[in-house]
């Protein structure tokens, strides 16, 4: 399946081999050993992940029922009568599909799949970019994609990439995406990251979006044994990120769309604190709550961990 797609999640592989993702994660790391693939968080790539690109083909077969609850999600921050950016990207395009509903949008984008899937969107107004096109992810980069973006200016830019994490933020593979995904971030008052549970704690050469740039992140919820995940998307709340998780409940039922407002943080458990979901829609904590707790709970939590510790 790797070879085929060119990466996969331990999700997806254990629903295909019906077993548990504990199993499977077994079988990867004596995969690894053979040097037959690269581990990353929540899946497996081919070797040599660090500074590989999959193509389209590969990266469309990826994580599809998490970009799909992703982009449901994210699209509930955009209103009537915007105007954004929308870059490159398996998952933009899945939120491209769902902005052909709202009204009086203008869409500026360096993607052909993008402006594909707002084609016949009759309310929608869509602005492309120049630049020379890159077949791997039907995207227009180089100079004449990032002089078209020069004096732009919409109130929020929805970007993906190949890796985030909290030390560096959004990053890619190829230089060219990098410089165009800046400009575009450049021309937002606001900036969105589209990112899937596997590309958290995963980095790669070329930083697109600095943490500290980054305004929200929309993911999924990373699976239970993913703790390196969860604990990246703490990371993320602490440096001011405004975390939705995509899929929290567990019913399975859609989480409520994002609402636009004051900067709010997703309450992220730690590992070794992860705790069971009530049904309802996933909530969203203010910062003091993340970083001001009251000594007792600070003595109660110290000495979970360190039975969490023992256990293990």
């Amino acid at each position: 399946m790797v070879r085929a797609n060119g990466a996969v999640s331990l999700r997806e592989l254990a629903r295909v081999v019906q077993t548990s993702e504990v199993t499977v994660r077994r079988d990867v790391r004596a995969l690894e050993a053979e040097g037959l693939l690269d581990r990353r968080h929540g899946g497996a790539v081919l070797p040599g992940g660090f500074t590989r690109e999959s193509g389209f083909p590969q990266k469309s077969l990826s994580a599809t029922a998490e970009k799909t609850a992703i982009a449901d999600l994210a699209a509930g921050l955009v209103e009537e009568g915007e105007a954004i950016v929308v870059g490159a990207g398996t998952t933009t395009q899945e939120l491209a599909r769902r902005l052909a509903r709202v009204p009086g949008l203008t869409v500026v984008t360096n993607s052909l799949l993008v402006a594909q899937a707002l084609a016949h969107a009759n309310r929608v107004e869509v602005v492309m970019t120049g630049g020379t096109l890159r077949g791997s992810n039907y995207a227009l980069v180089g100079s004449g994609a990032e002089q078209s973006l020069q004096g732009l200016r919409v109130s929020r830019a929805f970007l993906s990439g190949s890796g985030l994490t909290a030390e560096r933020g959004l990053s890619t593979s190829n230089m060219l995406s990098a410089s165009v995904d800046r400009a575009l971030v450049q021309a937002a008052a606001e900036v969105v990251v589209l990112a899937d549970h596997t590309k958290l704690g995963t980095d790669t050469m070329f930083q697109t979006v600095p943490t500290d740039v980054i305004t929200r992140l929309v993911t999924d919820e990373p699976p239970v044994h993913d703790e390196r995940a969860a604990t990246e998307l703490q990371a993320l709340a602490d440096q001011g990120v405004q975390v939705a998780v995509a899929g929290a409940t567990p019913s399975g039922g859609a989480a409520d769309p994002v609402q636009p407002g004051p900067p709010q943080r997703r309450d992220v458990p730690l590992p070794g604190q992860r705790r069971n979901v009530t049904p309802g829609p996933p909530t969203l904590r203010a910062a003091s709550a993340l970083t001001d707790p009251a000594p007792g709970d600070r003595e109660r939590e110290r000495a979970a961990r360190v039975a969490d510790l023992r256990r293990r």
